[in-house]
């Protein structure tokens, strides 16, 4: 539609206009508006990467490049420290390494609150 203001009413089509959209607010504590229900079946079926992270550490490029076959590189977590499982980077508990069926695996000894992941997040 096109009418003495221009293309769709606007007065200039170069000039910011607010988009008029009204705020969401939930409840104080977090939950839905109205205290109703979240309905998550529409993500249930979204794929995401779950990985298990053993340590880390930071060496130079320099150190990177003379690395062979056989090198070792010294990871910051102790033996037999619990190791981090996140999803999609964000850690979501801790576990240990346990074989099934000749594939490794982690059994989880601490899922992370979701106030603690939330906190993480912020």
């Amino acid at each position: 539609m096109i009418d003495d203001n221009g293309p769709m009413g606007l007065s200039d089509p170069a000039t910011p206009q607010a988009a008029g959209l009204r705020e969401l607010k939930g409840a104080p504590d977090g939950s839905p508006a109205g205290g109703g229900h979240v309905n998550l079946d529409m993500i249930m079926d979204v794929n995401v990467t779950v990985s298990i992270e053993v340590g880390r550490a930071r060496m130079s490029i320099n150190d990177l490049l003379k690395l062979s076959q056989g090198a070792i590189i010294e990871l910051d977590r102790m033996a037999g420290e619990p190791l981090d499982v996140l999803v999609n980077g964000t850690l979501v508990a801790r576990g240990e390494i346990v074989v099934v069926r000749d594939k490794f695996g982690i059994m989880l000894t601490e899922v992370v609150s979701p106030e603690e992941r939330l906190r993480r997040l912020r």
